[in-house]
């Protein structure tokens, strides 16, 4: 039966969503406050990871951000505020921090992103789309041998969950990306990764929404929610109403303001990255995380993206000169070659990912409100993740049985 349904949020995930409930059939309206042309879906490293499998909840990672506080150069930058929801994500993030939460996660993250990753090819395919998508691999550039010896663990434990690594040395990386000078130590390099161009693929998932009959709505923002006998009537912009059988919730870092709104508490922080693009010929031919660093490196489609950091410090788009320095530097010394100029840097832009305490998304309806599914908290892995949590909403609107299970993203679990 086709129903009217609405999606809070049009980056990545609400576009996927809005893909598979139309092509389900149902009638669809996306509603953003944006102008939908900037943000995490746009300025990410472009990445389709299944190899990052480890969830940003991990043993020692609590202890380092304790230690990186004091530090505004660190990968990952937690800054402290006395607000209440702020203090029981940390608390929920720390008890999260655990072998236990690896072991739970690997598997849950591993699954949804090897699924996403495929989709992007399937929908290419089948929509004849031309964004940019290059199944070259990814490497873990690392300078330390203890970074090093850390990351093959990392791969050993991909191998076994069916994922393609290899350890590359310091001769063997040369050979690899052999147009640049390299300072490093060795690599490990995924062949199960894929790459693209987010803006690409952005502008003509638009693009076909729109010709299909999708109604997407920019520049409204969602102030008011009317819920009767814990089912959602209405939702209310600054100048209309709308009505649906259905709601969505895809607003990334903003899902928990709103669901606040139906007296449902979900644990969300915005984590800001940035991004800084380069437009001249470097000679950077692979996709790279340069390890310790965190910085991503990416060859895409007519410019060269340099990505990084992990800034918990409320919703703003503030950009921090230091933070963009700092990357820039991880890159200069990464590859020896590259100076980013004073032009590249100022043109820096941050996004804000919308982070969960255990590092695994939510997705699904949250017990507490009967026409609400929730979709966010997918941290760095949205761009992996959202054409499989666009396909697993549309599945769960449609009464069907998902494409895998969902426990593990439920939107009412504890931690």
């Amino acid at each position: 039966m086709s129903k009217k349904v609405i999606i809070i949020g049009g980056g990545i995930v609400g576009l996927c969503t809005a893909y598979y409930l139309h092509k389900a059939g149902h009638h669809v309206t996306v509603i953003d406050q944006s102008t939908m042309d900037f943000g995490a879906s746009y300025i990410n490293a472009g990445y389709l990871a299944p190899s990052h499998i480890i969830p940003l909840a991990a043993p020692g990672v609590m202890k380092k951000g304790l230690k990186w506080m004091f530090n505004p150069t660190s990968p990952l930058f937690i800054k402290p505020r006395f607000n209440s929801d702020f203090l029981r994500w940390v608390w929920a993030f720390n008890k999260s921090c655990s072998v236990k939460n690896v072991a739970r996660g690997i598997t849950a993250i591993k699954d949804i992103a090897v699924l996403g990753r495929d989709l992007y090819s399937e929908i290419k395919s089948e929509e004849k789309f031309t964004f940019h998508l290059e199944k070259k691999g990814l490497l873990m550039i690392c300078q330390t041998e203890k970074m090093l010896e850390e990351e093959i663990r990392v791969s050993q434990i991909a191998t076994k969950e069916g994922l393609s690594a290899q350890v590359l040395t310091k001769e063997q990386l040369k050979q690899v990306e052999s147009a640049i000078q390299l300072q490093s130590n060795g690599a490990v390099r995924y062949d199960c990764d894929w790459h693209t161009t987010p803006q690409t693929f952005m502008t003509e998932m638009k693009t076909f929404l729109e010709s299909s009959g999708v109604t997407i709505l920019k520049n409204e923002k969602v102030t008011d929610i009317t819920i009767k006998n814990n089912t959602i009537h209405s939702v209310t912009t600054a100048t209309k109403s709308y009505v649906a059988d259905e709601f969505i919730m895809t607003a990334g870092s903003w899902s928990s303001k709103l669901c606040k709104k139906l007296g449902i508490n979900i644990l969300l922080e915005a984590g800001k990255g940035y991004c800084i693009n380069s437009q001249r010929e470097l000679g950077v031919t692979m996709p790279a995380i340069l390890a310790e660093a965190k910085v991503a490196v990416t060859p895409m489609q007519g410019f060269t993206r340099f990505a990084g950091t992990m800034e918990i410090a409320g919703i703003n788009h503030t950009i921090n000169k230091v933070r963009v320095e700092t990357i820039a530097n991880a890159v200069k010394q990464y590859y020896p070659s590259i100076q980013l100029s004073t032009t590249e840097k100022e043109t820096a832009v941050s996004g804000l990912r919308p982070v969960s305490p255990d590092g695994l998304p939510y997705i699904g309806r949250s017990t507490k409100c009967t026409n609400l599914t929730i979709a966010t908290g997918h941290a760095m892995m949205g761009w992996t993740m959202g054409t499989a949590t666009g396909k697993l909403v549309s599945e769960i609107i449609t009464d069907q049985k998902p494409s895998l299970s969902l426990d593990a993203y439920h939107p009412d679990r504890r931690f």
